[in-house]
């Protein structure tokens, strides 16, 4: 006996996620726009339409990311394809991207280290058209969709394949910025939500969170042109110790930054 037909409001309002949840999953699976989707209400779906609705909505109800599930997030006004292969660009290291813009001199380089689906290096580089934006990853995967980022927002950005500064020996920039895996290993919250589906190696430094900022700070100076910066984004309670970090590494000014929700988010400081 075939299935009853079931209309896109019904199908909205028996979903077991919220509406805006619900209305982004059901505009994906069936290609249609939002007035589209307020329009065609009535519309009675096949039962294909309905099971590809229905294993999205599954896959949501597991908790796998939105973002995952539609392949894109939007970042700094831009769309951004992401894959599991790179973290999810998260609205509070738009604070990064809007200090390196600020500091970036006219016709200024810029590296970016750690790029996963190069959001930070994209933004500043369409923001600041002028400038030369480098970014440096050492998962392959992660370049192949900042290196496509790049395209379908008309930025130019150099990729390089990199452990850290390794790819960029012997070179100055103006501006150095960086989104460093920076949870402290074992933290619960990495078993938690989005967290859970997101590359590891991005989360966390397998230590104390603050690894893979030793090595920003110990390497920078030697890549920044004298009154260059350097900005990074750290967790909710290591500001004080990235701030003494670039202290013991010789940085003038240094001091954190809060994001929105008034937490200090990213520290910095200028090279002598």
């Amino acid at each position: 006996m075939a299935a009853t037909p079931i209309t896109l409001a019904a199908l909205q309002k028996q979903s077991p996620l919220d509406a805006l949840e619900t209305r982004i999953l059901v505009m994906h699976a069936l290609g249609l726009s939002r007035v589209q989707l307020l329009t065609q209400s009535e519309r009675e779906l096949t039962d294909t339409e309905a099971a590809s609705v229905a294993n999205l909505f599954a896959r949501r109800v597991n908790g796998e990311p939105i973002a995952y599930i539609v392949g894109e997030r939007e970042f700094y006004g831009l769309p951004f394809r992401v894959t599991p292969a790179v973290l999810i660009p998260r609205p509070e290291t738009e604070l990064l991207v809007e200090l390196a813009i600020e500091r970036l001199p006219q016709n200024g380089r810029v590296l970016d280290l750690g790029t996963g689906s190069g959001a930070i290096a994209v933004a500043i580089g369409h923001a600041r058209p002028d400038a030369t934006v480098t970014a440096l990853d050492v998962s392959r995967d992660a370049l192949a969709v900042a290196q496509d980022n790049a395209e379908r927002n008309g930025v130019k950005v150099e990729f390089l394949h990199s452990d850290w500064y390794t790819a960029v020996a012997g070179r100055h920039f103006d501006v150095i910025v960086s989104n460093p895996p920076y949870i402290v290993a074992g933290d619960a919250h990495l078993a938690q939500g989005d967290l859970r589906f997101e590359p590891i190696g991005a989360l966390t430094d397998h230590a104390d969170g603050l690894s893979a900022i030793r090595k920003l700070c110990q390497g920078a100076r030697e890549h920044l042109e004298p009154g260059g910066s350097i900005h990074i984004e750290h967790g909710y309670n290591q500001a004080a110790a990235v701030r003494d970090l670039l202290s013991r590494h010789g940085f003038a000014g240094v001091q954190s930054w809060r994001d929105l929700a008034g937490i200090e988010r990213v520290s910095g400081g200028v090279a002598n």
